[in-house]
């Protein structure tokens, strides 16, 4: 009996050995499985930190990568801006420079033109007064000399070359007038021939020919030349008139 007693004290002990051995096996399963799922809750709400930070960081990098393509068209717009207004100031420029030099170049030409309309006149005055003071001598010459052919004679030739002279400067005078002068004319001459045809209020241009002198100068007297509608002749000085029909003269630019 005791014996038996024994034995059931014995597995009793062992059964609630085994029992408390169960349940602490238990315990420590719970104790693990809860170490476990905060392991793993701390680790997910790590994760999430982290992926919460990247995503933050990438937001970031976004932004600043916007940030820095705006800045760099506003760059690029302002360097078009600035280049676009400096081409514009220089095309202005440009055009105020050529402006500048038309406007010289006329007042140049202006005062070219009355300095030569200038000159010209006062040719023409001195070459009248030579006139009247040649015509006033012959008249003296032939009143004084009225009975002596051959004075007389001498003193019409003398006319008539002052003539021929005088209208030989007034023909080369307006063939001036046509010519285009170059710089390479200048201490240059050409002499021509023309033959002249009588039209009774003038003279048309028959022939030209060249006699000697620069051929560029010599090429553009010829156009000059044939820019003269019309050559006067003096009236009622048959003799002189002859003279004209076929003068030489010799351009050179003044």
């Amino acid at each position: 009996m005791k014996e038996q007693q024994a034995k059931e004290a014995k597995a009793a002990r062992e059964a609630e050995k085994l029992r408390e051995q169960k349940e602490q096996e238990r315990l420590a399963a719970e104790q693990k499985a809860r170490e476990e799922k905060e392991r793993a809750a701390k680790a997910e709400a790590e994760r999430k930190v982290k992926e919460e930070a990247a995503k933050k960081a990438e937001q970031e990098r976004v932004a600043k990568e916007a940030a820095a393509a705006k800045a760099e068209q506003q760059r690029i717009e302002r360097e078009k801006e600035a280049k676009l207004a400096e081409e514009k100031a220089k095309r202005e420029k440009e055009v105020a420079a050529k402006a500048e030099q038309e406007r010289l170049a006329k007042e140049k030409a202006a005062k070219e033109a009355a300095d030569k309309a200038k000159k010209e006149k006062e040719r023409a005055a001195k070459a009248e007064a030579e006139r009247k003071a040649q015509e006033a001598a012959l008249n003296d010459i032939f009143g004084s000399l009225s009975e002596e052919s051959q004075q007389n004679n001498a003193a019409r030739q003398q006319f008539v070359t002052s003539e021929v002279g005088r209208y030989g400067a007034i023909y080369t005078q307006l063939i001036r007038q046509n010519l285009l002068v170059e710089d390479s004319f200048r201490g240059k001459q050409c002499r021509v021939n023309l033959k002249l045809i009588p039209t009774g209020t003038g003279a048309l241009l028959g022939s030209l020919t060249v006699l000697d002198g620069d051929s560029r100068l010599c090429a553009a007297t010829k156009r000059a030349v044939a820019q003269v509608n019309s050559f006067p002749l003096p009236k009622d000085q048959p003799d002189v008139v002859e003279k004209l029909k076929n003068i030489n003269l010799t351009v050179a630019p003044e």
